[in-house]
């Protein structure tokens, strides 16, 4: 062998050796800029995840403090409400004792007597009649308003199972 050819034998293995090298060196720098990518990408997931979980609790709190303050203001209307009907109880067992005392009074009374206490007495009842209707009204546009309100209300659809001994299909 002649030293030409182991000196190009000599630099086709060094140029080999360093085509290898470089090579490696290349795919270690891909290797490594995907890495950074991928974790650039998963910080960037992670990020988008907070902010959406941050959101989600700011959107919980909102709907519960919603929901507690309605809730105080209908346990307060309750108090109102059962207070009302206690007042009303007092005054209609007022009005069963002075029909109770009318009634005694009645049989005693003369023909001109018992002609006024008929004339205001049928007033009072046109009053209370009046009155009825008027309740009657505002009882009808609440239930309107409490219809109109169900119906508006948003509903989340549940997802229907299958029936029992089928499997779904995919």
């Amino acid at each position: 062998m002649s030293l030409t050819t182991i000196t190009h034998g000599a630099v086709a293995v060094l140029a080999g050796l360093l085509v290898w090298f470089y090579q490696d060196a290349r795919l270690g720098a891909d290797l490594a800029e995907a890495r950074l990518e991928t974790t650039t990408q998963q910080l960037a997931t992670s990020t988008a995840q907070r902010a959406a979980d941050a959101r989600v609790r700011q959107t919980e709190k909102a709907v519960a403090a919603t929901y507690q303050g309605a809730l105080n203001d209908a346990l307060k209307k309750q108090t109102a409400l059962q207070a009302a009907a206690a007042g009303a109880g007092r005054e209609r067992d007022s009005l069963r004792k002075q029909l109770s005392a009318a009634e005694q009074r009645l049989a005693d009374a003369s023909p001109g007597a018992l002609i006024e206490y008929a004339s205001t007495l049928n007033e009072l009842f046109g009053q209370c009649s009046s009155r009825y209707t008027e309740l009657a009204a505002a009882a009808d546009g609440h239930a309107a308003d409490a219809a109109t309100c169900r119906e508006a209300w948003p509903v989340i659809p549940t997802p229907r199972l299958p029936a029992a001994g089928t499997t779904p299909n995919h």
